[in-house]
């Protein structure tokens, strides 16, 4: 029997960086959990990713039951881990992560190439032996994930070992993992996601979609800027504000077959704090593009 994959509209969620949390030691003013929840249901949106360590509980069933009591589902985590150190085994840390998932019925791991180091400012140069250890370790990592019925991806970002449109094509070619497409970090690291888009389909088991400043980005690339400070200077945008095709890239992933989730992601520093409303307005714009393209892609109205 054929499962029909359910409408666009119904697979788009968000993530607590669009609130300005973030797993990034003194990245900015940071929101209570239950104010981005809230707002998260209020305006829309149905799932939701986890947000980093100590956002929401430790313990996975109550982890479970604070998005259950807001009625929104769990959908994954980010999890940044070393993985091209031969003395780090990263399993134990991504297994923490998927007894979480697990317990509140989430589907996808996102795994980001970690440097070791804080923060996404700066990164260290990957030798053969670095790379064939990392695309060995994403191997492990899928199949662990698999093991407990949860799809492992790997998330390209800025400021880890795998960032550009280069090192997310090696990935692709070395490993069996699933990539999480993120439509900002692979433009800012010099990709192109309409092309990977494009290209590989198939291996694509997860959205984040971002829209990025391209002047802003082009200043992140060549050093003017480090990413922290490109951030506080608007590198990211509403979805159809900025630079990233935004509608090709979802259109290529829907003919493409693809079913999975769209996260609405559009990373945020808050200075201090920014009241009530803060970014939801942001949110709300990105969400009403996003279902503009969906509507033009079922040919109905909204």
């Amino acid at each position: 029997m054929t499962t029909q994959t359910p409408p666009l509209s119904d697979r788009i969620a968000g993530a607590p960086i669009s609130w300005g949390v973030c797993e990034v030691p003194g990245w900015g003013w940071q929101y209570d959990p239950a104010t981005v929840l809230r707002q998260m249901a209020d305006v829309g949106l149905v799932a939701t990713e986890f947000g980093p360590d100590g956002f929401l509980p430790d313990d996975p069933e109550d982890k479970a039951r604070v998005l259950a009591e807001v009625d929104l589902e769990a959908i994954g985590q980010f999890v940044p881990v070393v993985l091209h150190d031969q003395g780090h085994d990263p399993v134990p840390e991504v297994e923490r992560a998927l007894d979480s998932l697990v317990a509140a019925h989430a589907s996808t791991v996102v795994i980001a190439a970690a440097t070791g180091r804080g923060g996404y400012d700066e990164r260290p140069v990957l030798d053969d032996a670095g790379w064939a250890t990392l695309l060995a370790n994403l191997d492990r990592l899928d199949t662990a994930a698999a093991a407990r019925g949860i799809t492992a991806t790997l998330h390209p970002h800025v400021g880890t070992m795998v960032e550009s449109g280069e090192e997310t094509d090696r990935v692709l070619a070395g490993s069996t993992i699933g990539l999480c497409l993120d439509t900002g970090h692979l433009l800012i690291g010099g990709g192109d996601p309409v092309a990977v888009a494009r290209s590989h389909p198939q291996r694509i088991a997860h959205v984040h979609l971002k829209d990025v400043s391209e002047a802003v980005a082009r200043r992140v690339r060549n050093g003017q800027l480090s990413y922290t400070e490109g951030v506080r200077e608007g590198l990211y945008v509403p979805l159809g504000e900025g630079d990233v095709d935004i509608a090709a890239i979802v259109g290529a992933l829907e003919d493409g077959g693809y079913a999975g989730w769209y996260v609405l992601e559009q990373d945020t520093i808050l200075p201090d704090d920014p009241g009530a409303q803060g970014p939801l307005e942001d949110v709300e714009t990105s969400l009403n593009y996003l279902l503009a393209l969906a509507a033009q892609h079922s040919g109905v109205g909204i």
